[in-house]
């Protein structure tokens, strides 16, 4: 009922840009936090980026300057600005939601923690 969809990843030259988008599916009432994960093969994923319901934003040191997140609420849709992209950038990123609100039926119901399916990003040198 609840569904995220990514896009935006591709390959890229080092220096380069991309923007990935993530926008919620479903008959959704209200988002609290969004935020962007990576991971690559043989590592943990890891938080890249962040923002709150309040539009507060944190990022992952190797992030500053070089990422942003931003949102647009009305279309349940979240976004990270990616440039100056290194070849140690290349991983899977994938995006979070940590709590919905959402409608099944007539019931307002609330679900945790929900992710996408992952979008690739490849950058060379």
């Amino acid at each position: 009922q609840v569904q995220l969809v990514e896009s935006g990843g591709g390959l890229v030259q080092a220096g380069g840009s991309l923007t990935l988008s993530c926008v919620l599916t479903g008959r959704i009432f209200s988002i609290s936090t969004m935020a962007w994960y990576r991971q690559v093969p043989g590592k943990q994923r890891e938080l890249v980026a962040g923002i709150t319901g309040d539009g507060n934003t944190n990022y992952a040191e190797f992030a500053k300057g070089r990422f942003s997140i931003s949102r647009n609420l009305a279309k349940f849709t979240v976004f990270l600005q990616m440039n100056n992209l290194k070849p140690e950038d290349t991983a899977v990123y994938y995006c979070n939601v940590d709590r919905v609100a959402y409608y099944s039926g007539d019931r307002l119901s609330v679900g945790t923690d929900y992710w996408g399916q992952g979008t690739q990003v490849t950058v060379s040198s």
